[in-house]
């Protein structure tokens, strides 16, 4: 395949054709982890796709007109440049590798991520600036994946990176497909106490439903604090939740939640222990504390991210 790698194939030495976070979940695919099973279009696709539209000029252009100390300049310029990459051609050639590998995961829905070049590393993580998709289907896919290409220059991505002097650094990005986990309970886990930056203490928050609603800092998560030397949950704070993000037929919705089922605690001792123990292993895999993503589906969970805490 020429356009696509599978994330069974990829290993963390594929960063500059998958990216950071492409990289990542191929990395703990491999080693045997529960991710769930995707592809990646590669970076090449991006850039491919950028020179042979001739469009790559026009977006350097509007970039380098960017005044970084004026919201309005940086706003204006960033719409001009997504909507250049919204609307650009894809070969027929490219879209039928990418919905023949769509078709072979044999669901309905997927979950469109973003996965930059300079993405999860130990000190830039870029966590939140590029988008995702969830419950995409076959009808909206290629328009999702070039979404997720076009925030590369959202105002968040473009802000980001001047910060982090990365304006001069050439950044590409890849774009992560992998089969919809529709999550009972979502949540993070910091394998490091990321606020007493205790070694030994690791942090749990879950929240009912998908992920985006506690990512995107809408609800307030149950917290679970855990000794990882021992196992032992050191303290459960719970949290009321009174909505949920959950898939529709027209696609994702906000759900009322019943007021028996929100004031419940989310995750069991047992499960918050098993999800511990998963949790070690992989910063054990990476050798170094993470920031992870994970999602319980049918009484398994899946890791869905991993990345360096980058705040330590």
């Amino acid at each position: 395949m020429k356009f696509i790698k599978r994330l069974n194939k990829i290993n963390k030495k594929d960063i500059l054709l998958v990216g950071g976070k492409g990289a990542s979940l191929g990395d703990m695919t491999q080693d045997g982890f529960l991710v769930p099973p995707g592809f990646v279009v590669l970076t090449s696709v991006f850039e491919k796709i950028l020179e042979e539209s001739n469009i790559k000029i026009f977006i350097n252009k509007i970039y380098s007109k960017i005044n970084f100390k004026d919201l309005k300049s940086i706003d204006k310029n960033s719409k001009d440049i997504q909507e250049l990459i919204e609307k650009v051609k894809i070969s027929k050639e490219i879209e039928k590798e990418i919905l023949g590998a769509f078709k072979s995961l044999k669901t309905k829905f997927v979950a469109v991520r973003s996965s930059a070049t300079v993405e999860d590393s130990k000190l830039d993580s870029w966590a939140g600036e590029l988008e995702t998709f969830l419950n995409t289907t076959n009808k909206d896919l290629i328009k999702n994946i070039k979404k997720c290409w076009a925030s590369l220059y959202s105002p968040r991505a473009i802000i980001y990176r001047y910060n982090r002097k990365l304006n001069k650094k050439f950044v590409s990005v890849a774009v992560i497909v992998q089969k919809m986990v529709q999550s009972e309970v979502s949540g993070v886990c910091f394998t490091v106490n990321p606020v007493t930056e205790d070694k030994n203490c690791m942090i749990i928050e879950s929240i009912f439903g998908l992920g985006e609603m506690l990512v995107s800092g809408q609800i307030t998560p149950d917290t679970y604090e855990i000794d990882k030397t021992i196992m032992k949950i050191l303290n459960i704070n719970k949290n009321v939740q009174n909505r949920m993000l959950i898939k529709s037929k027209m696609g994702n919705k906000i759900k009322i939640v019943a007021k028996n089922k929100g004031e419940r605690q989310k995750l069991s001792k047992k499960q918050i222990q098993e999800l511990a123990r998963i949790c070690c292993k992989v910063e054990k895999h990476y050798k170094k504390p993470q920031d992870i993503e994970w999602a319980l589906e049918k009484g398994k969970f899946y890791i869905l991210q991993s990345r360096p805490i980058t705040t330590l």
